[in-house]
C-alpha cells in the first residue's frame, strides 16, 4: 500500500492514546520502556492538548511537545498527532464567549467539558485552522509523525448547535440549496399548520417549540449539522496538507453515534479510522462489534482501517461498567482485524489519575505492570506482531444490507406510528442471522452498485429516494436477490409520504403495496405460519396489498388476521422478498433459510459461538477464527495458525475464548462493492 494512504508502520498498527501531559517527566521514560515491551509501534497524542500548546491567542509553547515526540522516536514508536480541537482553552472561551455552542432548548453549553464550540463560529474556525496549520508547519517533516489526526469523534457530544452563528449559516445552506423560497417552501410542505415563509430572515434553527417542529425542517437541519461539521474537518485537514503529504483522518464512531454520515464523511480521510466501545449491557457484544468494523470497512470501500479507540476492559460512562474478562480483549481485537482492520489501537495508554476517565481501563492500568490486563495487552502486541502478514489483505462479502444514516435521521423524529420500530434493532436482527451462519455482510446505500451481491437486505430503509428505489428494482431485475423489511420505503429525501402509498417505489421489485400499518400495542405478541410451522411476532403487522407475489406466510391472528405477512416475487431474473412483521429469531431463520436458496448464498457449518472471517491476500486466504463458546471447537481446513505455529491438517482446535489465525490456501470469492 502506498505510504501516501497508509502510514509508514511496519506490520499491523498497535497502540493507543497517549496524554504524558498528564504525568510528570520522569515518567514519560518509564512509558516508552513499558510499550515497547508490549509491542506498541504508534500512539497518538495532543488530541486534548490545545491549551498547553497555545497557551494564549498565537503564543505557542513547542517544547513539551518536542521532548515527547523526541523520545517516542527514539525508541522506535510512531506518533500519529492530533490537532487539539475538540477543547477549545479557557482563553478562547473568554475571548470569543459567542463561539460557545447552544442546545435546542437555548442552553449555552459552558466550559470544562469538551466539544463545547459552535462549529459554525468564525472565531472557532479561525482558531482550529491556525493551530493545525502551525503544527502541520512544525512536524511535517519530523521523522516521528507518520499520520495525522483531526479533532476527536466529530458531533460528540455537541452535533446540532442552535447558536446566532449557525443561524446565519443555516440560511446561507438553505439558499445554496434552494435557491429560492418557492423551493424551499416545496420541499418543507409549509403549507401545513400554516408554516409558509415569504422572507429568508423568518427561517429559524429548529429549536424547541410548543408541538413537533416541521419534520421537513428537521432533517435538513441533521444534514446542516453533517455538513457543518465536516467542513471543519475539511478546513483543518486542507490546513496540513499546505505542509504535510501524510494521511489525514478523524476518528468515527460508526454504529454509536449516527450523527454523522459516515459515506460522505470516509470520501474526505484519507485512511477510515473508528472508535468502539462494547455496549456492556450486550451480552452478546461481539455481535455489535463486528457490526461496527464491516460498517468501518465498507464506507471505505474495502480498504484497510485503523480500529482508533477501544477498551482493554472496562469503559466509564454506561450505566454500567462491565469489565472484560480473560481473553476478551484479544477476542475483540482480532475480530476488527479479521474484518478488515489493519491498526488495533486503545483509549488510552496510562490510566487517567484524575479528570472524567480515570475509571476507564487501559493498557496500562491502575494495578500496573503486575495485572492481568497488561499482561494481555503484553500477549496481544507479540500475536500482532507474528500477523504481520496480514495487512493490505481485503474481505470480500457476497450480501449487503443497507445503512443509510440519513433514513435513520428521518425516522428518528416525532410521531412516528410506533416507538417501539427501531432501526439500529432491525439492522442488528438480519444482521445476528447472518453473522451465526458465518456470513460476512458488507454494508452498503441503496443507491450504490450492488450488482457484486448475491442478496441484498433492506431492514430499515424508512427513507427512500425515487432513484434508488429504481436501482433495489434493477438489482433485482438483473437477478439480485432483496430482502425488505416493514416500514420501507415510507418517504422521499423530504420526508414526504410517496404517492401511490407506502412503499410503492418498490412495487416492482416485490409485487405489494402497503395499504395500512397495524402496530401493535406493547407487550402484544402475536402467531404467524412459516411454512406450516407457528412462530411469534411483535411490535407490527400491515396490511398488504398482493399484486403479484406469492405469500410465504401468513397471519394467524391479531390485527392482520389472515392477512399476508411475507411474500415473495420473481421479478426479472430476481427475487425480492417482503417481511412485514417482527418475526422471533426461529421465524427469521426459517425465512432466511427460503432466501439462502433463492441467493444462491450458504452458512457455513461451524459450532455455535465459532465467528469465522476470511482476508483475501495476494498469494494466501487468511482466516480468522474466534471461539466465543466455553468450549473448544473444530474448525475444517488445511493452512498453519500465524499464532501459534502450529499447522492445520484436515481441522484445527480453536480452544475455548481462544483465537486462530490461519493461513490457508487461496479460494474464490465474491466480488462484493
Amino acid at each position: 500500500m502506498p505510504a501516501s494512504v497508509w502510514p509508514a508502520i511496519d506490520g499491523i498498527a498497535y497502540g493507543g492514546d497517549y496524554n504524558p501531559e498528564q504525568w510528570p517527566r520522569e515518567v514519560w521514560r518509564e512509558d516508552v520502556r513499558l510499550m515497547r515491551e508490549a509491542g506498541v509501534n504508534l500512539v497518538s497524542v495532543g488530541i486534548f492538548s490545545w491549551a498547553l500548546i497555545e497557551t494564549s491567542a498565537g503564543v505557542f509553547d513547542f517544547d513539551w511537545l518536542d521532548e515527547i515526540i523526541g523520545l517516542l522516536h527514539e525508541n522506535g514508536i510512531a506518533v500519529d498527532l492530533g490537532t487539539p480541537t475538540a477543547s477549545p482553552p479557557a482563553w478562547f472561551f473568554a475571548e470569543h464567549p459567542d463561539a460557545r455552542a447552544v442546545n435546542r432548548d437555548g442552553v449555552v453549553m459552558g466550559f470544562g467539558s469538551r466539544g463545547m464550540a459552535s462549529h459554525s463560529a468564525p472565531a472557532y474556525r479561525e482558531a482550529a485552522i491556525r493551530i493545525a496549520s502551525t503544527l502541520a508547519e512544525r512536524y511535517a517533516d519530523h521523522p516521528a509523525v507518520v499520520m495525522w489526526h483531526v479533532h476527536n469523534e466529530y458531533g460528540v457530544p455537541v452535533g446540532e448547535d442552535y447558536s446566532p452563528h449557525a443561524q446565519r449559516a443555516w440560511r446561507t445552506w438553505l439558499q445554496e440549496k434552494y435557491g429560492s423560497l418557492d423551493a424551499l417552501n416545496a420541499a418543507w410542505g409549509t403549507a401545513f399548520w400554516g408554516q409558509h415563509y415569504g422572507v429568508w430572515e423568518h427561517v429559524g434553527v429548529p429549536a424547541a417549540a410548543p408541538s413537533v417542529v416541521n419534520p421537513a425542517q428537521r432533517l435538513d437541519f441533521a444534514r446542516f449539522t453533517d455538513a457543518q461539521l465536516r467542513a471543519c474537518f475539511v478546513a483543518e485537514r486542507d490546513a496540513i496538507r499546505r505542509f504535510s503529504s501524510l494521511p489525514v483522518t478523524t476518528n468515527f464512531m460508526a454504529n454509536q453515534h449516527h450523527g454523522c454520515d459516515l459515506w460522505a464523511w470516509a470520501r474526505e480521510v484519507d485512511i477510515v479510522s473508528d472508535d468502539h466501545y462494547l455496549w456492556a449491557a450486550d451480552v452478546e457484544g461481539e455481535i455489535g462489534l463486528a457490526i461496527a468494523a464491516d460498517l468501518s470497512r465498507s464506507v471505505g470501500g474495502g480498504k484497510p482501517w485503523i480500529l482508533m479507540e477501544h477498551s482493554t476492559s472496562a469503559v466509564n460512562w454506561q450505566p454500567r461498567n462491565i469489565a472484560k474478562r480473560p481473553g476478551e480483549m484479544a477476542r475483540n481485537s482480532l475480530s476488527h482485524l479479521g474484518r478488515g482492520a489493519d491498526g488495533i489501537l486503545f483509549f488510552q495508554w496510562r490510566a487517567g489519575r484524575s479528570g472524567a476517565e480515570k475509571f476507564h481501563s487501559a493498557m496500562l492500568p491502575h494495578a500496573g505492570t503486575e495485572s492481568r490486563v497488561f499482561r494481555e495487552v503484553v500477549d496481544l502486541g507479540a500475536k500482532l506482531n507474528r500477523l504481520a502478514e496480514v495487512r493490505g489483505s481485503r474481505v470480500h462479502a457476497d450480501v449487503a444490507i443497507l445503512w443509510d444514516f440519513e433514513s435513520f435521521w428521518a425516522q428518528d423524529l416525532e410521531w412516528r406510528p410506533s416507538e417501539d420500530v427501531s432501526h439500529d434493532e432491525r439492522i442488528r436482527a438480519f444482521y445476528e442471522r447472518l453473522w451465526r451462519d458465518n456470513i460476512t455482510v458488507d454494508f452498503a446505500l441503496p443507491g450504490h452498485d450492488l450488482s457484486g451481491y448475491k442478496l441484498v437486505i433492506a431492514p430499515a430503509q424508512y427513507l427512500l429516494r425515487q432513484a434508488d428505489a429504481d436501482n433495489l428494482n434493477r438489482y433485482v431485475e438483473a437477478g439480485g436477490t432483496l430482502v425488505v423489511s416493514f416500514f420501507s420505503g415510507v418517504v422521499d429525501e423530504n420526508d414526504a409520504v410517496h404517492p401511490g402509498g407506502f412503499a410503492a417505489p418498490l412495487e416492482p421489485a416485490l409485487g405489494i403495496r402497503v395499504e395500512e400499518h397495524l402496530p401493535l400495542r406493547a407487550g402484544v405478541t402475536t402467531t404467524i405460519d412459516v411454512g406450516g410451522a407457528s412462530h411469534t411476532a411483535d411490535i407490527w403487522h400491515e396490511h398488504l396489498v398482493v399484486s403479484e407475489a406469492e405469500v410465504r406466510a401468513t397471519y394467524v391472528d391479531g390485527p392482520g388476521a389472515g392477512m399476508p405477512a411475507v411474500t415473495r416475487k420473481r421479478h426479472g431474473a430476481g427475487t425480492g422478498w417482503y417481511v412485514s412483521t417482527r418475526p422471533d429469531a426461529a421465524g427469521l431463520a426459517a425465512i432466511m433459510a427460503e432466501v439462502y436458496a433463492d441467493a444462491g448464498v450458504a452458512p457455513l457449518d461451524a459450532p455455535a459461538g465459532l465467528e469465522i472471517v476470511r482476508r483475501t491476500g495476494d498469494a494466501d486466504d487468511y482466516v480468522i477464527a474466534i471461539n466465543h463458546a466455553a468450549t473448544d471447537a473444530e474448525l475444517a481446513l488445511e493452512g498453519v495458525d500465524l499464532v501459534t505455529g502450529r499447522a492445520a491438517r484436515g481441522t484445527l482446535e480453536v480452544s475455548a475464548g481462544d483465537v486462530a489465525v490461519i493461513r490457508t490456501p487461496r479460494t474464490a470469492h465474491g466480488s462484493g462493492r
